[in-house]
């Protein structure tokens, strides 16, 4: 066996740490914390270091499951050719949005959502 190959062929099969799963979580998790500290509702201001802590942890798994059901709808309604009279501004606007348009409402809806269920 020569020094570049592996003698863990399992190794290579593992699936990169910037993964969408990952990737999702990890911005679910911000948002969460933004949604909890940058926020000066009453329900905010008026919840304990623990409420708010079980709130950032249960919006960040709602916004998780929303960033993945908003991946699910976006490769079924995803168009195959976009059609604009904008030019490159308009294509490029309507290219990122489906690449990341449909997780991102799904994140913000989820975390909002995760973040009221605990805090009223």
């Amino acid at each position: 066996m020569s020094k570049n190959e592996s003698s863990h062929p399992e190794a290579s099969e593992l699936p990169s740490i910037c993964s969408p799963l990952v990737l999702w979580g990890a911005v679910a998790l911000v948002v969460a914390i933004v949604f909890c500290t940058a926020n000066n509702s009453a329900m905010v201001l008026g919840a304990g270091f623990s409420a708010k802590l079980l709130a950032i942890l249960i919006g960040t798994l709602f916004g998780w499951v929303g960033a993945m059901i908003g991946d699910a709808l976006r490769k079924i309604a995803q168009p195959d050719a976009v059609f604009t009279s904008g030019g490159l501004l308009q294509l490029a606007g309507l290219k990122l949005f489906w690449k990341i348009g449909p997780q991102s409402i799904g994140v913000v809806l989820g975390v909002a959502l995760g973040c009221v269920l605990v805090l009223r």
